[in-house]
């Protein structure tokens, strides 16, 4: 979503941090610069207007620190300032749950995801925290709005509140907070009606449901690709029902980022969650030092590494790991780390989160390169036998046409797979020696975290610098993956799921 945003940024940072000493004309013109592309990723004027200021008068009096250009420093202030433009009070994604049953009210426009993201909440609270939750559907408006719940709530394993038809959205609350009580409920979460448009019908049912249930959270569900109107939703719903915090859904499409920037500014109401699709699980804390990083290309670690941390199995790691110190690294062990990558959001997922690989995604797509050759390769994989994915070296010419043919492909996409393999191969064999007690045991602790760091020290052990370099080192190529590209060699060494 900030992509249009992170391009034009990086294009005016990349210009001023070639300098060596920058002028106050130098700062001024990329200001200028850095305001039209604001304006231009929907960020409202008043809040463009005041983050430029804010950065002009940090960089024009700003002593450089030594070892650091001029530019760079331009590049962290105004990090620093978008990190304080999208903060709220306290901690992101925390929720008021004490004294149970907690009531979390969530409010919103039709159409912009609230049903959805109440289920992706409650499975959070419920994985995440530990927390038994109560799902109750107010929307008696929307066809199918109260089955829709019952659904996604059978999908995830929370309970839902017994449908009553004909019953009015008071009713229902006062039902659902008698449940919550009767039941041993933590929380109970209230999905309210949407419109189309804010009236005074919408405003008035939800203020009774809020008088009501006395809600510890109201959150506001706001599509992210509604841009400003989003701002003003948010302002007329916090004025009327008063409300906690925000959730921006959609935050994956290509809408542009500048309603996220402008609501914090403008509500001084916190973004507590954002939605990144549809699955259920997709649903992410709004961290404005990573939200920042990724504006201005800087990746998102702390990101990718919790995404492993999420979909990896702590002892098929520590097999792993034992196994590559050893240097032993065969086709099962590749078709592992490219599923573990299908499962971490494929490889421009993946690449997103990375420092400096932003604009090497960007090569990627014009390259053609997708998803679509990890599921290729997987399939080239399993279409060898047991003991051809345990001995790779047993691959010659006639049982390579056999393998190419069963999984619909080439004998030099084989190759090439096989040249991949080669080079992680060596890759692996190179880190099980590396360091004391071998860096693959280092990253494998951290990865599943027995006894090791937290994916944010874990994180800083990655030098987003040395990453950055080590990207532009590779030349936007990735070896071995059809036309030249293939796992960044940082980003092998997860295990899988089982």
């Amino acid at each position: 979503m900030f992509e249009n945003l992170s391009e034009r940024l990086s294009g005016v940072f990349d210009r001023l941090t070639k300098q060596g000493a920058l002028s106050e004309g130098d700062v001024k013109t990329a200001l200028r610069e850095v305001r039209v592309a604001l304006l231009e990723a929907d960020v409202s004027l008043p809040v463009a207007r005041d983050f430029v200021k804010a950065v002009q008068d940090k960089a024009t009096g700003q002593a450089v620190t030594k070892s650091v250009t001029p530019g760079q420093q331009v590049v962290k202030i105004v990090h620093d300032e978008l990190i304080n433009t999208l903060r709220g009070e306290g901690d992101p994604g925390a929720l008021r749950i004490d004294n149970a049953p907690a009531p979390i009210l969530m409010v919103g426009l039709q159409g912009g995801g609230k049903t959805t993201t109440t289920a992706k909440l409650a499975k959070r609270l419920k994985e995440r925290d530990g927390k038994k939750v109560l799902m109750a559907s107010l929307d008696v408006n929307r066809p199918a709005a109260m089955e829709q719940l019952q659904i996604l709530g059978t999908q995830i394993g929370v309970d839902t509140l017994p449908i009553v038809k004909g019953e009015q959205p008071v009713q229902i609350a006062k039902r659902a907070k008698t449940q919550a009580s009767l039941g041993g409920y933590d929380v109970y979460m209230l999905d309210t009606a949407g419109r189309l448009s804010i009236d005074e019908e919408l405003m008035a049912q939800v203020e009774a449901v809020r008088d009501v249930a006395n809600p510890r959270e109201t959150l506001l569900v706001v599509d992210g690709l509604t841009g400003q109107d989003a701002v003003h939703t948010a302002e007329n719903f916090d004025s009327r029902i008063g409300i906690t915090g925000v959730v921006l859904t959609r935050m994956d499409g290509d809408g542009r980022g500048g309603a996220a920037l402008s609501m914090r500014a403008v509500t001084g109401k916190p973004i507590k969650f954002v939605g990144l699709g549809e699955k259920l699980d997709a649903l992410e804390t709004f961290e404005p030092d990573r939200i920042a990083g990724r504006i201005l290309g800087m990746g998102d670690i702390v990101a990718l590494v919790e995404k492993a941390q999420a979909t990896i199995e702590a002892e098929q790691a520590e097999r792993m790991m034992k196994r590559f110190q050893k240097g032993q690294f065969n086709m099962n062990d590749l078709r592992m780390q490219l599923e573990q990558m299908m499962k971490m959001g494929g490889m421009e997922g993946m690449m997103s989160m990375m420092p400096g690989m932003g604009k090497m995604s960007k090569q990627m797509n014009d390259a053609g390169l997708d998803d679509r050759i990890l599921k290729q390769q997987v399939a080239l994989i399993n279409s060898m036998t047991k003991k051809e994915r345990a001995n790779p070296a047993l691959l010659q010419a006639s049982r390579k046409k056999r393998i190419a043919r069963g999984a619909g492909m080439e004998v030099s996409d084989l190759n090439k797979l096989l040249k991949m393999h080669r080079q992680m191969s060596d890759m692996m064999k190179k880190m099980g020696k590396m360091g004391k007690g071998g860096m693959m045991k280092q990253a494998m602790k951290g990865m599943f975290g027995k006894g090791g760091p937290s994916p944010e020290d874990m994180a800083a052990g990655m030098d987003p610098k040395a990453l950055e370099a080590a990207a532009r080192q590779m030349g936007g190529k990735l070896p071995g993956m059809g036309g030249g590209a293939a796992l960044p060699p940082g980003l092998s060494g997860f295990g899988k799921k089982k």
